[in-house]
């Protein structure tokens, strides 16, 4: 007889039944009611309910982010909790232990287990008070991310990581359009020049969120909010993460007064230097493209048909008004 053996796979998914005695018994949550497959992303995301509370499970994918990235991340996120900071922190099992390590059919998995963020993304988007209020944490975040140490590395969002990496991620999809990555590397490189000029050291580098909008944040209805999905978190500049939240707002229309809200907000708790703010743009067009490589990483794996022509056309036109001079009125 020939032994039977499984076939190799790059992606699971993991019994919500098989979680709950394996996983979650490891908690002190109590009974857990339900849970249910919620969310696929760049993690896979559970929503656990007790009698008590609900609770959001994230399990990473195996070849998305490391054992190091991920400790590194819980690490600041429980750091940032004792500090009193307003996000959706992971909790410990009754060993105290932040991720539980798993061994899924492709390679190792982890399972963290974070408190749910009670409220809801804002209706329409974010108002100004709201978005004002986000800017102003996220200068909180800056600030105490000075003071963090872990022992975990991850990795810095420099000019390597944002446009090097992403360029060797995206090329390959241009090299039939060659006058479209010639303008791609064009633009890189100019706005690699000027992000030159930025200096790695406090207060300009710090922890940064990686991902701050408004998809990632809660509100109640008396407008307390909580922050969330720090997955993209590393060391960085700060007034990338202000350029990072522009970016998206940019990209989905949201109103200039909103969006300078956001800066206002971040001001007030902690000024940018006029160099910081002279370079939002360029910062702007690094993170775009940051995050059109991580699509692309993300589709590549699990939904490979979404990258046709219009993709591309769509994502060199929102770069090309970011490039442009009056970017901001976009």
């Amino acid at each position: 007889m020939v032994a039977r053996q499984t076939f190799p796979v790059l992606y699971s998914t993991l019994s919500c039944e098989a979680l709950i005695h394996q996983v979650l018994s490891l908690y002190d949550l109590g009974t857990v009611q339900d849970c249910q497959f919620w969310n696929r992303g760049l993690s896979d995301i559970y929503r656990v309910e007790t009698k008590a509370n609900f609770y959001i499970l994230r399990i990473s994918h195996n070849q998305w982010r490391s054992k190091a990235e991920i400790y590194f991340e819980l690490e600041f996120l429980d750091f940032l909790q004792r500090r009193r900071i307003p996000i959706a922190y992971p909790l410990r099992t009754r060993t105290g232990k932040l991720a539980v390590e798993l061994e899924a059919p492709e390679g190792k998995r982890y399972a963290a287990l974070f408190i749910y963020a009670p409220g809801d993304i804002p209706l329409g988007d974010l108002n100004s008070h709201q978005s004002y209020r986000m800017g102003q944490i996220l200068a909180q975040i800056h600030g105490e991310g000075l003071a963090f140490t872990s022992r975990y590395q991850r990795q810095p969002l420099d000019l390597s990581h944002l446009l090097d990496h992403s360029l060797e991620t995206i090329a390959p999809f241009l090299k039939r359009r060659s006058g479209d990555l010639h303008y791609l590397q064009h633009q890189m490189s100019d706005v690699r020049q000027k992000l030159a000029q930025l200096p790695q050291t406090a207060p300009f580098w710090s922890v940064c969120w990686g991902d701050p909008h408004s998809g990632n944040a809660h509100f109640t209805s008396e407008n307390q909010v909580t922050l969330f999905d720090f997955d993209q978190c590393g060391p960085g500049w700060r007034a990338f993460d202000v350029a990072k939240f522009w970016q998206v707002a940019i990209r989905t229309g949201m109103n200039r007064r909103v969006r300078d809200a956001f800066l206002g907000g971040y001001t007030n708790v902690q000024p940018l230097e006029e160099l910081e703010l002279e370079l939002l743009q360029p910062l702007t067009q690094a993170a775009h493209v940051w995050m059109w490589a991580i699509n692309l990483q993300s589709s590549i794996v699990h939904q490979y048909s979404r990258l046709d022509s219009y993709y591309f056309t769509q994502r060199l036109e929102q770069l090309k008004r970011l490039s442009n001079a009056d970017w901001q009125l976009f």
